[in-house]
């Protein structure tokens, strides 16, 4: 279920009105107080950052900086670990299972935009969500791509484009990834 007003999952929607933008700001705003605050005084999570964020669990870290597209489709489970340079484009929700680890610039994209150009200067997308089960370990600079479904247990070696679902338990690399 979508958090953003105007968005239904799966369906094309602008993403130029005046709200979502709103909500951009906020986010950039969010996400800019996390990485410029003292690292002590940050804590875990920035205090801004957190309150957007559709779920925060216990234990749960976030490294500076951070981007985010939204921030209220971001759902993490307990414990999970987002390392330095992550960015998540929550325009559908993003569920990050339990002792989920996130290595540096990890991205996932949720925003899938319109493959005609004259729709796409429309500013024209759809959104897919995004779920990584628990213990999921993904490595630097990998990239999950919109409506992806990682499995318990998985990994994702780093600079891996995950374009399909990953099995729980399996380990996939590759440009595109594929189960190693």
């Amino acid at each position: 279920m979508n958090a953003l007003p105007g968005i239904e999952d799966g369906r094309w929607y602008s993403c130029r009105t005046e709200a979502l933008g709103r909500l951009r700001d906020d986010a950039r705003a969010a996400c800019h107080q996390h990485a410029t605050m003292d690292p002590a005084a940050r804590g875990a999570c920035g205090p801004r950052l957190q309150a957007l964020m559709g779920r925060f669990g216990e234990g749960c870290f976030i490294e500076a900086p951070l981007h985010l597209a939204y921030g209220s489709n971001l759902h993490l489970g307990n414990d999970v670990y987002l390392n330095a340079f992550c960015t998540l484009l929550d325009t559908a929700r993003i569920d990050i299972g339990a002792g989920a680890m996130l290595g540096p610039g990890v991205h996932i994209y949720c925003a899938d935009h319109h493959h005609e150009v004259a729709k796409r200067r429309e500013g024209l997308e759809r959104a897919l969500p995004v779920s990584l089960g628990r213990d999921v370990w993904i490595g630097g600079h990998a990239t999950i791509l919109p409506g992806v479904r990682i499995g318990d247990g998985a990994i994702v070696a780093a600079g891996a484009v995950v374009r399909h679902d990953v099995p729980a338990g399996a380990k996939v690399a590759g440009v595109p990834a594929r189960v190693i």
